[in-house]
């Protein structure tokens, strides 16, 4: 019996005895986090997977989880009502998802228990040689989502595994996380701007026409010319730099986090990127 390709796609997730199944593209959704890494070649080694069955176990919260895969699926993290608000927060940074990512409509629920420990700590009168504390060593969220790539249960992964895809992601898939989509609107705006400039800096009202006389000799006889010469307003040229500097700093970072230098170079729209900005440079 032979696997259809949409077959060999999918793949089975058992948490805490419930399985879930879905799509191996749909885990690459949000690269970096725990899921993702399910889909790489070696993630069989890696993780608590089993053969016979097909699937990989993970003994987790199974309610929360359904609502972790969900927004691998559609991009939207909400918390469910039926959980605390810490347990949902570890499972958040077992999962390796930024809690920022949590949608508004959740938010408050989310952030309930939290606002009442500050409003209990605030009430506490602290020792006078108690040190502060300090996130990266009381741990939270996000202690445990920078302890996630150095626990002994999955593998090491280096800072640049961890982030080259989230920074690639971050500039080349709006739709990844809420600071990606941020990127999209930032580079939507600069491109507006840098276009209303171009139109700008052919009208007349923001061009300033000097008349300049050069004086020149032919066969001993001194002429007077006059030059017309046209300057675009100083303003419009530091709105340009700007926007120049901005596409920059975004084509640079695109360079050095793309995970493939060669089939980058070899995109047109990359080729159009580098050819649009160039001019700025050369002038």
């Amino acid at each position: 019996m032979t696997c259809s390709a949409s077959d060999s796609e999918k793949i089975v997730i058992n948490c805490g005895g419930i399985r879930h199944e879905t799509y191996r593209s749909t885990l690459k959704t949000l690269p970096g986090t725990r899921l993702s890494w399910l889909t790489e070649p070696d993630a069989f080694s890696n993780f608590d997977y089993d053969p016979k069955s097909d699937e990989f176990f993970f003994d987790r919260h199974p309610a929360t989880f359904a609502f972790i895969l969900n927004y691998y699926r559609t991009g939207k993290l909400h918390c469910p009502n039926n959980v605390c608000g810490p347990l949902f927060e570890e499972e958040l940074a077992f999962w390796g998802i930024d809690e920022t990512d949590v949608e508004a409509c959740c938010w408050m629920n989310y952030r309930q228990h939290r606002d009442a420990e500050e409003a209990l700590d605030s009430f506490e009168t602290p020792e006078p040689d108690a040190p502060e504390d300090d996130p990266a060593l009381t741990g939270g969220a996000d202690g445990d989502l920078k302890r996630l790539c150095m626990q002994e249960d999955g593998r090491r992964a280096t800072w640049w595994q961890v982030w080259q895809p989230r920074m690639w992601a971050l500039f080349e898939d709006p739709y990844s996380s809420k600071y990606a989509r941020y990127v999209a609107f930032g580079s939507l705006f600069f491109i507006l701007l840098s276009i209303s400039t171009f139109c700008l800096e052919t009208h007349e009202a923001f061009n300033t026409i000097y008349n300049k006389t050069e004086t020149f000799t032919i066969d001993n006889v001194t002429h007077d010319e006059i030059v017309y010469e046209v300057v675009t307003d100083g303003w419009l040229t530091y709105v340009e730099g700007v926007c120049v500097i901005w596409f920059t700093i975004e084509v640079m970072a695109r360079v050095v986090f793309c995970p493939d230098k060669a089939e980058f170079f070899r995109s047109t729209l990359n080729i159009i990127d580098f050819v649009a900005i160039l001019p700025f440079y050369l002038e």
